[in-house]
C-alpha cells in the first residue's frame, strides 16, 4: 500500500505490516524502516517520513544517520556498562557489559605494575 510522498506499508507473507519510506540518495534506491503497524500509527509514520525528507533536503542520508546514532548509543551504553570495583583487600572486579572478571589482590598488583611500566612506552614509541 502506498501513501503520499513515498510512504509505504509493506505487508509480508507472514502478515506483518511494516512502514517503509522509499527514497533515492546518491542515485540509488533506498528504503528506511519506520516501524511496525499498529505500533507506529499512520500519523507517526508520516512524521518520521517528513523528518527523513528534511534530512534528505539537507544532503544527509537518513539510513546512514540512523546507523551513526545507533553506533553512538551502543558505544555510550558499553561505556556506561564498564565499571571497576577495587575492594579493600586489593582485589579488582571489572564489569564489561554482561561479563565480570575478578582479579585477586596479587593479580591486581601485577596488572597495576604492568600498566605503570608500560604507561610511558606509548609516548616513547610515538615520539620517534
Amino acid at each position: 500500500m502506498q501513501d503520499a510522498r513515498a510512504l509505504a506499508l509493506l505487508v509480508t507473507p507472514t502478515g506483518s505490516r511494516l512502514w517503509r519510506f522509499n527514497y533515492r540518495f546518491g542515485g540509488k534506491q533506498q528504503s528506511l524502516s519506520l516501524g511496525a503497524y499498529p505500533d507506529v500509527s499512520l500519523v507517526r509514520a508520516r512524521e518520521l517520513r517528513d523528518e527523513a525528507r528534511r534530512l534528505l533536503a539537507e544532503g544527509v542520508n537518513p539510513s546512514e544517520r540512523r546507523k551513526a546514532e545507533k553506533a553512538a548509543a551502543r558505544a555510550a551504553r558499553q561505556e556506561a556498562e564498564t565499571a571497576f570495583t577495587l575492594r579493600n583487600d586489593g582485589a579488582l572486579a571489572i564489569h564489561l557489559d554482561r561479563r565480570r572478571v575478578e582479579l585477586t589482590p596479587a593479580e591486581a598488583a601485577e596488572l597495576r605494575a604492568f600498566l605503570d611500566a608500560t604507561r610511558n612506552l606509548h609516548t616513547k614509541v610515538s615520539s620517534c
